[in-house]
């Protein structure tokens, strides 16, 4: 398992070697192939103590298409933790939304509101992140809110056997005080977000700025990928 450890040489991609560390403001990155980004991160995941539960943000911007779609990194996690022995859960952020009622109370395309009141932190926390908890009952909510019907899933509790992981796919999930153990944030440049998002979804940019700007998730996550070319995703060292 080699996350956060030194230089190594990438896959070759489009006839070019990925072999040099890129650096941007400061911080260096290491070109990974996406099947070896998984293979790293299972084995990060892996490490942690199987005596208790583990939880796992996936972070990135809501929209985005193809492999910088935080769920799809979540989503490609789930066999191989099993395969390692880890009972993998997923769980979307996007299920622990806030009814409309509140979400567009100053109107659909606030990006204020999006940054601040979309998310049910409080819900995320009480029906996932505390059951974790040394104590925690271990049944989890995998969703609690249909934010499409605008009305309540009626979901079972799941629960998780010790050892077991949540890998919570979302956007703006840090610092928010949300208790995850390892955090993995998807990185792109003001420029690639907007290449990536759906023009329907532009008004939401200044919430992604602000997000970059208050709570610096490329610095303060885990780990951070970069995926201004999904196809030619890098991890910071």
């Amino acid at each position: 398992m080699t996350l956060n450890s030194g230089p190594e040489v990438g896959g070759v991609t489009g006839g070019r070697q990925l072999r040099r560390i890129r650096s941007i403001a400061g911080v260096r990155f290491r070109p990974i192939a996406f099947d070896r980004l998984v293979d790293e991160l299972t084995g990060r995941i892996a490490e942690q103590p199987r005596d208790r539960r583990i939880a796992v943000a996936i972070d990135g911007a809501g929209g985005a298409a193809g492999a910088a779609d935080p769920a799809g990194l979540a989503d490609a996690l789930v066999d191989p933790l099993r395969v390692a022995g880890r009972a993998a859960l997923r769980v979307s952020a996007w299920n622990f939304l806030r009814p409309s009622s509140l979400r567009f109370e100053r109107g659909r395309h606030d990006p204020d509101t999006r940054y601040e009141d979309w998310l049910d932190v409080g819900a995320l926390r009480r029906e996932v992140l505390d059951p974790l908890r040394p104590g925690g009952s271990g049944e989890v909510l995998p969703a609690l809110w249909d934010a499409a019907a605008d009305r309540a899933y009626r979901r079972a509790r799941v629960p998780l056997p010790a050892g077991g992981v949540v890998l919570v796919d979302g956007e703006l999930l840090l610092g928010q005080g949300l208790a995850f153990d390892l955090t993995v944030h998807l990185w792109l440049s003001p420029d690639a977000l907007a290449r990536r998002l759906p023009t329907e979804e532009h008004w939401a940019l200044p919430a992604y700025a602000r997000y970059e700007r208050e709570t610096t998730p490329a610095e303060t996550a885990d780990v951070v990928v970069r995926m201004d070319r999904p196809a030619n995703p890098a991890v910071r060292e």
